[in-house]
């Protein structure tokens, strides 16, 4: 009974297993990335993002006393608190690298010369010391703490306001959707221009140039990179937006093309002679019929460009360059991790403002996904 057809497989609890397992390797990660990018650097590096709802034990980041000093019996204090708010506890406490935990809160630490720290549950300190402070370095003072949860916008505003490696994240997003969109669109109307001609109408070569199609699709993009680049530059439009808007033409056309042809053919033929017979030109075939009876062909191509071009890296350093006024995100997130490798929330938010696009166009338009991909497969 089990290779009887129409009988449902036996295999099928296993195909689940795999589909529940391969959307949770896509989403956790994703989930993870935007919990960390609300979170503080120090609740990212002492706890995972699983834990960001739990109040956490862990080590801070130095804290160096800071304040104004007041004059006290005969001395110098400054007052001041360790924590811009309340909710942290403090277990223990030191002024030393080699021993951060060295006294218990409340406890008075010697710093010599006559000086003490003292350093409250709460986080609040007083430093004394018997001559001015003035001019001179404060100690820092190394904490582990209960700390309770915390979620900040603030990651958000340093990333898009502040400028973080020489620009701000906002003026790579807008650089990176100066270059995708046009990169998504251009391919998209000469391709079902192309697709419908080799589709639908006879002309000597058809059979030629859809093989050379085929065969471009194998063809790496880096051996194009240099000579093309030769190429703008003798033409005149060298490094900028309209080179890297036909640079990304040219390499995403051979598959949409490819994709749209064999979506186009698969339409009913009777609907085109029906047209022509009413005497509806070829131009008005495709716009009127073709076009949005190819809807799902035509938004299957446009998600896999869109997150080619959005996530590119090695075309936009080659056609576009690497100055400030035009570094895409990517090539933003680059520099940060060289220099603020330790800012995990810069990172972490960073890294969600460049994939938040690209998430919202795929749950837009993945129900034409599948439609668009199997297009031509069964006949």
């Amino acid at each position: 009974m089990d290779n009887i057809a129409g009988t449902k497989s036996s295999l099928t609890w296993a195909v689940h297993i795999s589909v529940v397992a391969l959307v949770l390797m896509w989403v956790l990660p994703t989930f993870g990335l935007l919990v960390s990018s609300f979170r503080t650097g120090d609740q990212i590096v002492g706890s995972g993002w699983w834990q960001a709802l739990s109040t956490q034990e862990q080590q801070l980041s130095p804290i160096r006393i800071e304040g104004e000093e007041v004059p006290k019996d005969g001395g110098f204090v400054i007052e001041g608190g360790l924590f811009d708010g309340a909710g942290a506890v403090i277990s223990a406490w030191g002024t030393s690298s080699r021993e951060p935990s060295a006294y218990a809160p409340g406890a008075v630490a010697d710093l010599g010369d006559g000086r003490t720290l003292t350093v409250s549950e709460a986080g609040d300190y007083v430093l004394t010391s018997p001559t001015t402070l003035a001019g001179e370095r404060l100690p820092r003072v190394f904490a582990t703490a209960a700390t309770p949860p915390e979620f900040t916008t603030q990651n958000y505003n340093n990333v898009l306001f502040s400028p973080l490696a020489g620009q701000t994240i906002f003026q790579a997003f807008m650089n990176t959707a100066t270059v995708a969109i046009p990169a998504t669109i251009i391919p998209i109307l000469i391709a079902a221009f192309a697709a419908y001609a080799l589709a639908w109408m006879d002309f000597p070569g058809r059979a030629l140039l859809i093989a050379a199609i085929v065969g471009l699709l194998v063809v790496p993009l880096q051996l194009a990179l240099i000579p093309l680049l030769q190429f703008h530059n003798w033409i005149g439009i060298g490094k900028g937006y309209l080179g890297i808007w036909m640079a990304h033409t040219g390499f995403g056309l051979p598959l949409a093309i490819y994709l749209l042809r064999n979506y186009m053919v698969g339409l009913p033929k009777d609907i085109i002679e029906n047209a022509k017979v009413d005497g509806a030109t070829d131009f008005q075939i495709f716009t009127k019929i073709i076009l949005p009876l190819s809807f799902p062909a035509l938004a299957s191509f446009a998600i896999f460009q869109f997150l080619w071009t959005w996530n590119d890296l090695l075309v936009a350093l080659v056609f576009l360059g690497t100055g400030n006024d035009q570094q895409v995100l990517t090539g933003n997130l680059v520099n940060l991790m060289g220099s603020r490798g330790g800012d995990w929330e810069i990172l972490s938010a960073s890294a969600f403002v460049s994939i938040a696009v690209p998430l919202a166009v795929f749950f837009l338009l993945q129900r034409f996904l599948v439609r668009g991909l199997l297009a031509g497969s069964v006949k």
